[in-house]
C-alpha cells in the first residue's frame, strides 16, 4: 500500500482578526499583527495612526463596537480580542449560534499574559489559535476544556487535521466524550487512517485500550469505543452499542 503524503490533506487557512477597543490593546494588537502577517485588524479609528508600522489589512469603526460584532462574527473564523473577558462575553453573547457555527473567539489579557479561548475550543479552533497566539506573545494559553486539561483524545475533533470526517450522532460523541475524560475504560479501534493521530508529547491515557480489528474488542468490557475504519458500521453495531460508538472515516487510501 502506498503511502499516504501528508501534504495532501490540507486544512483552510482561519481567517484571524485582532481586534482592540483602548489605546494598549491597539498597541498589542500591533505587536501581535506583525508576527501573523494574514490577520486583520480591527480598532477605533482614533488609534488608528498606532498602527501606522503595520501591513496588515486594518479595517477602523467610528461607532460603538457592539456594531461591529456582526460582521466580524460572520467574516471571521477567529476573533482574537485585547478586550476584558467580561466584556467580551457581554458583546458575542447576542450572535451565539452553536459550536458548529460560531467562530473561535479569544481574549488577550490587559498585561499580553495570558491567552484565553472563550468560544469554539475544539471545532472552532479557538484552542489551538490560543496556544499559537500564546507562544507568539510570550504567554500562557489557558485551556478550559477537559480533553485539554486531562491531556487526552477530543472526540469530536479527533483526526481532523489528517481529513477524518466524524461519522455519529452528537449525543454519541457527548457520551463518548464523557467516557473518555472520566478514565473510564475506552477501546480504539483503528483499522484504516494514519498512525500519526496522537500528537502530544504525554503518552496515550492509561484508560484507552488500542485494537487493530473491532472483532476482537470485548464490548462487555468497555463504556465506549472509538472505531477508525473504512468498513460498513451496520445498524446492528449501533444498536448494540447504543450511544457508546463514535465513527470516524479517513480518507480512502489513507491507511494505517
Amino acid at each position: 500500500m502506498s503511502e499516504l503524503h501528508m501534504s495532501a490533506v490540507t486544512e483552510p487557512v482561519p481567517r484571524v482578526v485582532l481586534i482592540a477597543i483602548t489605546k494598549h490593546g491597539a498597541q498589542q494588537a500591533a505587536l501581535l499583527a506583525s508576527q501573523l502577517p494574514a490577520a486583520h485588524v480591527c480598532v477605533a479609528d482614533k488609534f488608528a495612526p498606532l498602527l501606522a508600522g503595520v501591513s496588515n489589512p486594518i479595517q477602523t469603526y467610528s461607532g460603538p463596537f457592539r456594531d461591529e460584532v456582526a460582521q466580524l462574527f460572520a467574516n471571521f473564523d477567529q476573533l482574537v480580542f485585547f478586550v476584558s473577558l467580561g466584556a467580551v462575553v457581554r458583546l458575542i453573547a447576542p450572535y451565539l449560534k452553536n459550536k458548529d457555527e460560531d467562530p473561535g473567539v479569544l481574549v488577550v489579557d490587559d498585561a499580553g499574559q495570558y491567552v484565553i479561548p472563550v468560544l469554539s475550543g475544539h471545532i472552532g479552533g479557538a484552542n489551538a489559535m490560543a496556544e499559537q497566539v500564546a507562544a507568539l506573545l510570550g504567554g500562557t494559553a489557558v485551556l478550559t476544556t477537559a480533553s485539554d486539561v486531562g491531556k487526552t483524545i477530543p472526540v469530536d475533533i479527533l483526526g481532523r487535521e489528517l481529513g477524518w470526517r466524524v461519522e455519529s450522532p452528537k449525543i454519541n460523541i457527548t457520551r463518548v466524550s464523557a467516557a473518555v475524560v472520566n478514565q473510564e475504560p475506552v477501546a480504539l479501534v483503528q483499522e484504516a487512517g494514519s498512525p500519526h493521530w496522537w500528537t502530544r508529547p504525554t503518552p496515550l491515557p492509561a484508560n484507552i485500550q488500542r485494537f487493530s480489528r473491532f472483532e476482537d474488542v470485548d464490548l462487555d468490557q468497555f463504556k465506549a469505543v472509538l472505531w477508525i475504519t473504512h468498513a460498513e458500521v451496520t445498524p446492528a453495531h449501533w444498536g448494540q452499542l447504543h450511544e457508546r460508538l463514535v465513527v470516524y472515516r479517513p480518507p480512502q487510501g489513507q491507511d494505517a
